[in-house]
């Protein structure tokens, strides 16, 4: 889904941070709450990770429209415990929630070399490398996932699910380099994608089984962290009937490098395994080069930066939707 689109328009990502700004205000969000999501969204855009970027402000607008999600959460410490600290959302996006949840991490870590933060009560958190990259921007490892209350409870559906295709939350591991783009794992646990499910790709499993089964233990691992340590589970049945799309929880981690190792040394063998990787191992069939998680991502934020962000199809559909409910002109009408 992340695959640049083979057609589509070029949007400065002036114009899509306005947009998703004036969408989110017209649905409740206060001004200074839409444009720190507006941000994250277009960060995500200007990174080519194009199913967590401004497409999803349709999604969230319709979620807030619908009283699913609180516009204007009020976050609150459930706990509070030397690096670890817990958090209550209020029934709103994930976003804000976890971008202070990050910035106790990093300041835990700086007291006690690591922060752990959890939220609970939330709605959809985005990529979870928005707030990986603040911690390495902080001179600190990070680690952050994202769970949903009940996840693995197929329904009593018959036939059963396939469990190789258990689940998809965020995930993300991010190091930072010394002159290099460190490395960025911002990804999902499922082998596959959600635009690969499928005949065709179910006769995989039978293939490969042992990635399928990493990808499912991924993906326990995930919610285990992201819903069951953030206490998604106990989320009382009077926030379940006012805002029943809070169905998620979050949690992040910082590690301090320098409660460990020398910073420096250790940013430097960041590089020097993405230079070695570089040069001495073949890139993947139809690349050009051999590259780490999160290379190509940092360059497509500086091309998209300058150029604009590429819009494809799927995108734009979005886009209209949401232009159309709110009457709020498309970005490339502005």
């Amino acid at each position: 889904m992340n695959e640049p689109p083979t057609t589509h328009i070029l949007l400065p990502h002036e114009a899509l941070f306005g947009f998703a700004c004036t969408c989110l205000k017209a649905v409740g969000v206060p001004s200074a709450h839409a444009e720190l999501v507006s941000r994250l969204l277009v960060e995500s855009d200007l990174r080519g990770v194009r199913s967590h970027g401004t497409r999803q402000v349709n999604r969230y607008c319709l979620e807030l429209q619908q009283g699913g999600l609180n516009p204007d959460p009020q976050v609150t410490h459930l706990s509070d415990h030397g690096a670890v600290a817990a958090l209550d959302g209020d029934g709103g996006l994930g976003y804000l929630p976890m971008v202070r949840a990050t910035e106790i991490a990093i300041e835990r870590a700086g007291q006690f070399g690591l922060g752990l933060t959890t939220v609970r009560n939330i709605g959809h958190y985005g990529a979870a490398g928005n707030y990986c990259r603040r911690c390495t921007e902080a001179g600190c490892i990070g680690f952050s996932v994202q769970g949903v209350e009940g996840l693995g409870n197929a329904g009593g559906q018959i036939p059963k699910p396939q469990l190789a295709f258990f689940g998809n939350p965020p995930i993300c591991f991010a190091f930072p380099g010394r002159e290099g783009p460190g490395v960025v794992l911002d990804a999902a646990t499922r082998i596959l994608g959600d635009d690969q499910l499928g005949p065709e790709f179910a006769a995989l499993v039978p293939q490969i089984p042992g990635a399928f089964f990493r990808s499912v233990g991924l993906t326990a691992v995930a919610e285990l962290l992201g819903a069951g340590l953030a206490g998604a589970m106990l989320r009382p049945a009077t926030a379940r009937h006012r805002w029943p799309a809070a169905v998620w929880g979050g949690m992040v981690m910082a590690i301090r490098i320098e409660a460990a190792v020398d910073e420096d040394a250790f940013r430097a063998e960041v590089d020097r395994l993405g230079r070695d990787v570089g040069a001495t191992y073949e890139p993947f069939p139809g690349q050009e080069r051999a590259l780490l998680p999160g290379a190509l991502e940092a360059e497509r934020r500086v091309s998209y930066s300058r150029d604009g962000v590429p819009f494809g199809p799927a995108e734009q559909e979005e886009i209209r939707q949401v232009s159309e409910r709110l009457g709020v002109p498309v970005p490339w009408q502005g």
